[in-house]
């Protein structure tokens, strides 16, 4: 898969695509995993980051939608990719077909400030 060829899918499968794309496209770092892990499964460990992430109030996008998405692809093998903006302020999960041709569903989940480093006593 190419750069080029994921721009081209993102399309309006969820309002992350957008985002994920430009991300992509401003030099975003991209990975595609070559495991195949049901959708199902996929759903499970969506759903409790959404609870995580909305306990935390966490900024996100379409990961409820994701999480919809993934809960009616039932067990359908699927593939994972993520896009790391370049300024690193969102991440980007990316679920495709099996084949790695289309994409179902993107969420984005924007990244934590690093906590500063701590006082140190200079005496």
């Amino acid at each position: 898969m190419t750069r080029d060829g994921l721009a081209e899918m993102l399309g309006e499968q969820t309002t992350a695509c957008g985002p994920a794309r430009h991300a992509l496209n401003a030099g975003g770092t991209l990975v595609v995993w070559d495991g195949l892990v049901p959708a199902d499964r996929l759903a499970r460990t969506y759903r409790r980051r959404l609870r995580i992430t909305q306990r935390r109030g966490q900024q996100t996008l379409a990961l409820a939608t994701t999480v919809d998405i993934l809960s009616r692809a039932a067990d359908e093998p699927l593939r994972t990719g993520r896009i790391d903006a370049a300024d690193r302020s969102w991440t980007f999960m990316l679920f495709l077909d099996a084949t790695a041709t289309a994409v179902l569903a993107c969420t984005g989940v924007a990244r934590s400030e690093l906590p500063a480093e701590p006082a140190t006593d200079a005496t």
